[in-house]
């Protein structure tokens, strides 16, 4: 049996309690912390701004974006798409007018070479000057000096190869589900908002600030809501489950309304958690030895 020392990390002694209390003073090991409120977004904030919505509009599949957001999203996606189409219409010309140069100097060569044969039939003597002019080592020679490399530029290196461009996408994915995007299934929707006369407070500093318009119940981020597609009301789902579901008609209006007019409102965190999901953060680091 080895000796048990103070500081012995690798021999078969050293128990599961002294790693992790040693892990932990010495900064080695997986740091696990649950993810804060501050770092998780609110339910009725932008996907891209992470701002409250001032417009607020909501695709197909529930994610929420402010209008102004989102549209200057689609349009920065048109503008790249029109770029792209533009060089990649100007590579492919190029392409064929290089295909016509190189189709027309074959046949040239074709021709020369022609001629030189017929030469060489009435005379046995060669002209060795234009065989040493055309044999030259030089890089000037019958037109190299037009394309020299730049060795301090990337793409005209002697190794670098030509970049081939391929046709774009003409369509426009969601920034969130990635989804093909149209602005006509966007939906624009309403919140309602807590009438509270006594709270003299902003509504931007409002821990309460919107409220199931049936229910009255606050809605917040474990709150799971919904949105009515025929009015764009934003309800919570214990009033879908229970009340709408019951006779399928808007208590707001009181029409007729199908499943496929229920959109879930989707909930999520910023780029590295979600709601009910993952809500854990962690921070890797180098492991003792075992």
């Amino acid at each position: 049996m080895t000796r048990h020392a103070r500081n012995c990390t690798a021999g078969a002694v050293y128990t599961y309690h002294e790693k992790k209390k040693d892990a932990a003073a010495s900064g080695y090991g997986t740091n696990s912390q649950r993810v804060g409120k501050d770092s998780l977004r609110d339910f009725d904030c932008c996907c891209l701004s992470l701002q409250p919505c001032r417009n607020p509009v909501i695709t197909k599949d529930g994610h929420l974006f402010d209008k102004e957001a989102i549209l200057e999203y689609i349009l920065t996606k048109k503008k790249e798409y029109t770029r792209k189409l533009k060089e990649y219409e100007r590579q492919k010309k190029k392409q064929e007018e290089q295909s016509q140069e190189q189709t027309a100097n074959d046949e040239l060569q074709k021709l020369q070479n022609f001629l030189k044969r017929e030469k060489t039939i009435c005379s046995k003597k060669t002209d060795k000057t234009d065989e040493e002019a055309s044999s030259s080592v030089s890089n000037m020679n019958n037109g190299r000096d037009k394309h020299l490399p730049s060795f301090w530029i990337p793409s005209k290196t002697p190794e670098a190869k030509e970049l081939i461009l391929t046709k774009p996408d003409k369509n426009i994915y969601c920034p969130v589900s990635g989804k093909i995007l149209k602005m006509k299934d966007l939906l624009e929707i309403k919140f309602t908002q807590v009438n509270d006369p006594d709270d003299k407070k902003s509504l931007i500093v409002k821990s309460a600030r919107f409220m199931c318009p049936i229910t009255h119940d606050v809605l917040s981020n474990s709150t799971p809501c919904a949105v009515i597609r025929t009015t764009g009301d934003v309800v919570t789902m214990e009033c879908v489950e229970k009340i709408i579901k019951k006779d399928w008609i808007n208590p707001l209006d009181g029409t007729k309304i199908t499943e496929e007019d229920i959109i879930p409102l989707q909930r999520g965190g910023t780029g590295y958690s979600a709601a009910n999901a993952d809500l854990q953060g962690k921070h890797e680091r180098p492991v003792l030895q075992a």
